[in-house]
C-alpha cells in the first residue's frame, strides 16, 4: 500500500503550524479508515478492472463511431505498455507518476485515464479550453513525468513538453492503431494494492486563488461511484448522453465512470451543441438515451432553442411524451438551478430535475431522491457513506444539525438557522497537491472538510426534512443595512422576469448599507431596462430589503467551463478601487 508522503509535514513539526498540520495528518487518516462504510469495504479497484466482465458490449459512442469494453481495455492496455517504456520502467509500475493527458470528449479520454492507472501513474485530466499558460500551470504544479495528447491536441501539448522537458506521446487518429503484440503490451497484474494508491489529480476551478490539486485514491473514486450508482439506480442498460467537459467532477465520474463502472452506454458529444442534445434526447433509433446530466447553463439554452424551433402543439406534445416515457433520469448540478428554468424544464419535458450538491473536494454529498418528493431549490440528504454537519458561523463548536443517510439530528432551538457546511466521508479527497499546510487548514481534527476554507464557505441549512445549499459565505451572502441576504434567492427571482436571460447578483461595497444589493443582468435580444423598471417590477415579487439598488447590464455573462460566476471577478471588473 502506498502511503502518505509525510516529509513535508514533519520538516516543520517544530513550528506551531508544523504541529497542527501533523495533528490534522494523524487524526484524519485514523478518520478516513474508521469511516469505510457498506459503499467502500472489499476489494477496491479501478473501473477497466470491470471492463472483461462486459466484452463486446458498446462503452462509447463518439465521433468516430462505437468502442467495446474490450477495444477500452486492450487499447489502454497498449497505451500503458508506451507510457511505461517512454519512462524506462521495467516494472510496469509507475510508482504515482504524474501523467497529464489532454483528450477530446472521445473514447480517447478514458483510453488515456485507464492507461495511466494500468500502470500505477495518479491520471491529470487537462482541460482543452484552457490557455497555454494555465495548461503549463497544472503540469507544472503537478510536476508530471509525462504528456498525453489526444487528436487534435499535439501542437497544443508539444511545444509545452518541450519547453518543459517532458516526453509526448500522441494518441493516432484510430485508437484501434494503438493495438500491439500481446509481448509488447503492460503485463497482467503490474499493480495489485490499489486502495489507498493515489489516482487523480483534480484542479480546483480557481475562484478562490490559483488551482489546486485535489488528489483523490482509488478508494475515494470507487466511494463516490459506488455512492452513486446505489443511490441514482444505475444499470447496464442506461444510455447516458455527455456534453460536459471531462476535467471536474461531475463530468468525469458522475457521467464517465458511473456508466462504464455498471457496463452502460456513454453517447459522447465532442462540445456542447443544444441542437445535437435535442437530436439525441428525442432519436428513434438505437441506443436511445435515457439518462441525462448538465449544468443550469446547459439547461438554460436548452429550453431557448425549444422555444425558438420547436413551436408546434403536435412537435411539442411529441417532445414532452418521448421525454417522459423513455428517459428515467435527469440531473442539474455544478451551479445553483434557477427556479424558473426548473419550472419550465418540467413543462417541456414532463421532467423535475434531481438536484445535487458536491465539489471536485469531496465528490457528491447531497442529492435529492431518484423516487419520491423532490423540493425545488434545495439539495436532499447525504448520499451512501458521507455525513454532513452545519456549524455555527465563526465557532468552533456550535453544531447546528448533523446527519447520514439515516437521519440528521438538529439542535434544539436551531431548525432552519444557516450555517457553514462542513462534509466527511470516504469520498473527500486525500490532500491537495503539495500543499500540506493549506490541507491541515482545510480540515478539523476529527477529519471533517471545511467548505468555508475550501470555496471561501458554504452556507447551508436543514430545513423540513432537506438541506439547502445558500451560497458561499463570502459572495453569495450580502449584508445589507442588517438584513442578511441569499445572493441565489434574489437570482432565482429576478429569473423569473420575462427579460431577463441570464443574471449574477453580487453585494458592492457601500458607505450607508455596507453592502448593496446588485444584479448583473444579460437581457433577451431587443429588450431595454432601467434600474426603476427592475424595481418597479421586483416590487410585485420580492421582499423590500432584497430588491437590487443597482444594475449593471452585460451583453454575456463570464461563466466558466462548469456553468459557474466568479462573483469576485464581477466584485473587480464594476467596483475596482472598493473590492481589493
Amino acid at each position: 500500500m502506498l502511503s502518505l508522503n509525510t516529509g513535508s509535514f514533519w520538516s516543520c513539526a517544530s513550528c506551531k503550524g508544523g504541529r497542527r498540520a501533523l495533528k490534522w495528518l494523524l487524526g484524519n487518516v485514523v478518520q478516513k479508515a474508521n469511516l469505510k462504510t457498506s459503499s467502500s469495504v472489499g476489494r477496491v479497484a479501478p473501473v477497466f478492472s470491470r471492463a472483461s466482465a462486459y466484452g463486446d458490449n458498446v462503452a462509447i459512442i463518439d465521433h468516430s463511431g462505437s468502442h467495446t469494453y474490450s477495444s477500452l481495455y486492450k487499447n489502454s492496455k497498449s497505451l500503458a505498455g508506451l507510457i511505461t517504456e517512454a519512462l524506462s520502467c521495467r516494472s510496469g509500475d509507475l510508482q504515482g507518476k504524474r501523467i497529464s493527458f489532454l483528450c477530446a470528449n472521445d473514447a480517447s479520454y478514458t483510453v488515456a485515464q485507464w492507461a495511466s492507472w494500468m500502470c500505477g501513474g495518479i491520471a491529470v485530466p487537462l482541460y482543452r479550453k484552457h490557455p497555454p499558460n494555465e495548461l503549463e500551470y497544472v503540469i507544472s504544479d503537478s510536476q508530471s513525468s509525462l504528456l498525453v495528447a489526444g487528436q487534435p491536441f499535439t501542437d497544443t501539448l508539444e511545444p509545452l513538453a518541450q519547453k518543459l522537458g517532458l516526453p509526448c506521446l500522441q494518441l493516432p487518429t484510430s485508437l484501434d492503431t494503438l493495438q500491439l503484440e500481446e509481448a509488447q503490451m503492460l503485463p497482467e497484474e503490474s499493480v495489485s494494492d490499489w486502495a489507498e494508491r493515489p489516482a487523480m489529480l483534480v484542479y480546483t476551478s480557481g475562484t478562490t486563488g490559483r488551482p489546486k490539486g485535489a488528489l483523490h485514491t482509488h478508494s475515494s473514486l470507487q466511494a463516490m461511484v459506488q455512492g452513486l450508482v446505489s443511490e441514482w439506480a444505475w444499470s447496464r442498460d442506461d444510455v447516458i448522453l455527455h456534453t460536459l467537459p471531462l476535467h471536474h467532477v461531475h463530468g468525469i465520474v458522475n457521467k464517465l465512470m458511473c456508466p462504464l463502472w455498471v457496463g452502460a452506454t456513454c453517447v459522447m458529444l465532442p462540445e456542447f451543441s443544444a441542437q445535437k442534445v435535442w437530436e439525441q434526447l428525442i432519436a428513434s433509433k438505437s441506443p436511445m438515451v435515457n439518462v441525462f446530466m448538465a449544468v443550469p447553463t446547459i439547461y438554460s439554452k436548452l429550453i431557448e432553442y425549444y422555444d425558438q424551433h420547436f413551436t408546434q402543439p403536435r412537435v411539442q406534445d411529441f417532445i414532452r411524451a418521448v421525454c417522459k416515457e423513455r428517459i428515467r433520469l435527469m440531473v442539474s448540478g455544478s451551479a445553483a438551478l434557477p427556479q424558473p428554468v426548473l419550472e419550465r424544464w418540467a413543462e417541456i419535458t414532463g421532467h423535475v430535475l434531481l438536484e445535487r450538491y458536491g465539489m471536485t473536494e469531496i465528490g457528491m454529498a447531497l442529492s435529492n431522491p431518484l423516487k419520491g418528493p423532490r423540493v425545488p431549490g434545495a439539495v436532499g440528504v447525504p448520499l451512501p457513506g458521507v455525513e454532513v454537519r452545519i456549524m455555527m458561523t465563526n465557532t468552533t463548536s456550535t453544531v447546528i444539525a448533523e446527519g447520514n443517510r439515516k437521519g440528521t439530528q438538529v439542535k434544539a432551538g436551531l431548525e432552519g438557522k444557516e450555517g457553514e457546511l462542513l462534509v466527511r466521508g470516504s469520498s473527500v479527497f486525500q490532500k491537495y497537491w503539495n500543499k500540506p499546510q493549506e490541507t491541515a487548514d482545510t480540515f478539523t481534527e476529527d477529519g471533517w472538510f471545511k467548505t468555508v476554507v475550501a470555496l471561501s464557505g458554504d452556507t447551508a441549512l436543514y430545513r423540513d426534512g432537506v438541506y439547502w445549499i445558500l451560497g458561499r459565505t463570502s459572495v453569495d451572502i450580502i449584508k445589507s443595512g442588517g438584513y442578511k441576504i441569499s445572493a441565489l434567492d434574489v437570482e432565482r427571482h429576478l429569473l423569473a422576469h420575462p427579460d431577463i436571460t441570464d443574471v449574477a447578483v453580487i453585494g458592492a461595497p457601500d458607505a450607508v448599507w455596507g453592502q448593496k444589493v446588485t444584479a448583473v443582468v444579460q437581457l433577451r435580444k431587443g429588450t431595454t431596462m432601467s434600474l426603476s423598471q427592475l424595481k418597479a417590477w421586483a416590487r410585485e415579487h420580492m421582499a423590500s430589503y432584497t430588491i437590487p439598488a443597482g444594475l449593471i447590464l452585460v451583453e454575456n455573462m463570464p461563466r466558466n467551463q462548469m456553468g459557474k460566476v466568479n462573483k469576485k471577478d464581477l466584485l473587480r471588473q464594476f467596483f475596482p478601487t472598493q473590492s481589493d
